[in-house]
């Protein structure tokens, strides 16, 4: 796993690379949707190929559903070898702070938490759900159509625009 980078991307991947309409069955996980798991990623590679100091975060449920290593296996190439952790590990399914509510918590805080804890300064999160982001932060977050995901053209340049500007932080 490589080492974090100055810059950060917090990355979904339901609603993000292909859309939110993904169930875990004894397969795995089976999107139930038109299209295929991952079918954006190919958009998101070629963004980042702009942008080599940008890491990989997992901040997507499929970690703590699959597994670290696991929820990584699904990413082409190109993007597994950019991610240095993820938000969720094994540790937290004990408590988060004396309690045991880690999946009550938003996606936000889980993100924040992070980044807190890494002491990262340049982050953006890629995420289908806004829900609970405190309004001093939500310059950080890159919304997604959970429908659309990265085939919204609208999208995709936000997500340009927010790694041009924390690239020059």
């Amino acid at each position: 796993m490589p080492a974090i980078k100055d810059q950060v991307l917090f990355l979904d991947f339901d609603g993000v690379l292909h859309p939110d309409a993904v169930y875990l069955t004894r397969n795995g996980p089976t999107l139930r949707a038109e299209g295929e798991l991952f079918m954006w990623a190919p958009a998101l590679i070629e963004i980042l190929n702009e942008f080599p100091m940008v890491s990989l975060v997992l901040s997507t449920s499929w970690v703590r559903h699959l597994g670290f290593k696991r929820a990584v296996s699904f990413l082409p190439p190109e993007l597994a070898v950019r991610v240095a952790g993820a938000t969720w590990h094994s540790s937290m399914a004990k408590d988060w702070l004396g309690d045991n509510k880690w999946d009550g918590r938003t996606r936000y805080d889980q993100i924040s938490r992070y980044a807190a804890r890494a002491q990262l300064a340049n982050w953006v999160s890629l995420d289908d759900d806004p829900a609970g982001w405190a309004s001093t932060a939500r310059y950080r977050l890159v919304a997604c159509d959970p429908r659309l995901g990265l085939s919204d053209t609208h999208t995709l340049q936000a997500l340009i625009n927010s790694l041009k500007e924390m690239s020059t932080n």
